[in-house]
C-alpha cells in the first residue's frame, strides 16, 4: 500500500523586511496555525497555477511568481507533504482575509512568536535560514 503524498505550494512574499503569513481557520487541518500563504496543488495543475489560484482564493491577491526558492518533503503520521516555496511579488497591495482567518506582515525574528506546522517550520529553517529551530 502506498502512502499518500500531498503537493503543497507556498508563497514567500517580502515587503520592507517583513514577510506575509496567514493563519488557518478554526475548522481547517492544523487549525489556527500560521503559514506562508498557499495551498494544495490540484491534479493537472502546475505549481505556479496553484499558487495564483490559492492566493486569490485566500487573500484576493494577484501575484507574480518569480521562481522556486526550494522544496522539502515532510513526513506526518500516515501521509507526506511535498512543500514547494516560491518567491512571489504582489501585483497590487489589496489583500483581504477571505479564505484564511487572518494575515500579518512579520519580521523573520518574530517567527518564533507564531505556531507553524512542522513542514513549514522545517522548510523555513532549512531553506530560508529564518526563525529558530524548534525542540
Amino acid at each position: 500500500m502506498s502512502e499518500t503524498t500531498i503537493r503543497v505550494v507556498a508563497a514567500v512574499i517580502r515587503r520592507d523586511d517583513r514577510y506575509l503569513i496567514t493563519q488557518r481557520r478554526e475548522f481547517a487541518v492544523l487549525p489556527m496555525m500560521w503559514e506562508f500563504p498557499g495551498g494544495r496543488v490540484e491534479p493537472g495543475e502546475r505549481d505556479e497555477e496553484a499558487l495564483r489560484r490559492e492566493l486569490h482564493e485566500r487573500l484576493e491577491a494577484d501575484i507574480v511568481v518569480e521562481g522556486k526558492v526550494g522544496e522539502r518533503r515532510h513526513q506526518y503520521r500516515g501521509y507526506a507533504v511535498e512543500l514547494a516555496l516560491y518567491a512571489v511579488q504582489l501585483a497590487s497591495e489589496h489583500l483581504r482575509a477571505v479564505g484564511v482567518r487572518d494575515f500579518r506582515w512579520v519580521n523573520s525574528n518574530e517567527f518564533d512568536q507564531y505556531q507553524f506546522p512542522d513542514a513549514d517550520q522545517a522548510t523555513m529553517d532549512a531553506l530560508l535560514g529564518m526563525g529558530k529551530p524548534r525542540a
